[in-house]
């Protein structure tokens, strides 16, 4: 009998050769534990893609306000519009004040009104035939290109919807045509706002915080 013959089985069962089987693990068992593997990393990934979404349309971190432990995000301000130049005044402002429509006294009663809220008056009467019974609109304004971000913008505060045009005048005077659907200056209580907001510089914004 056999030394590997267990005691008891009489010599009935014998263990011969060299060879002894091999304890292996299943294959299914291995595949399994691979997409188990895989199946976690994927995970992981769509976790952290999906976090990374969450910060940016969120705008990045969040600060916590002392004490109340909320969330807000501070919105950036915007910064002001520095002004290149200051606006002049409407007194040292002159205007030429020329009618182009086939009605009378218009000339006269625009340059007195326009006297009245300060400005100066130059030449008034007809327009030449360059503009006359030409102007459609509410009116005309002619200035040098000097005049187009400096007093051409103060006088157009007097005359809504007048279209401003650059010449080529080197004067500093300016010329207000009267046009065909002109029936008279602005409100002056209007014009003087829009004016003040023209000349007056704008505070700077503050950041906010929005929770």
């Amino acid at each position: 009998m056999s030394m590997l013959t267990p005691p008891g089985m009489g010599g009935q069962y014998r263990i011969t050769g060299d060879k002894y089987p091999r304890m292996r693990p299943s294959r299914r068992r291995g595949r399994l534990a691979a997409a188990v593997v895989a199946s976690t990393a994927v995970l992981g990934l769509v976790g952290w893609g999906t976090l990374q979404l969450i910060d940016v349309f969120t705008g990045g971190g969040t600060s916590t306000a002392s004490g109340a432990g909320t969330h807000c995000r501070t919105k950036a301000a915007a910064a002001p519009v520095a002004r290149v130049q200051p606006l002049p005044q409407p007194g040292r402002i002159t205007v030429n004040v020329y009618n182009a429509t086939k009605r009378t006294g218009l000339a006269k009663s625009t340059a007195d009104e326009l006297k009245k809220r300060g400005f100066r008056i130059g030449n008034v009467g007809n327009a030449t035939k360059q503009y006359d019974k030409k102007v459609k609109g509410t009116g005309m304004l002619l200035g040098s290109p000097a005049a187009q971000d400096t007093s051409l913008k103060v006088l157009g505060t007097q005359l809504a919807g007048a279209e401003a045009r650059a010449d080529g005048r080197k004067g500093a005077d300016l010329d207000l045509i009267i046009g065909d659907a002109f029936k008279g200056l602005a409100d002056r209580a209007a014009a003087d706002r829009t004016l003040t907001a023209l000349t007056e510089p704008q505070p700077p914004a503050t950041a906010k915080k929005a929770c």
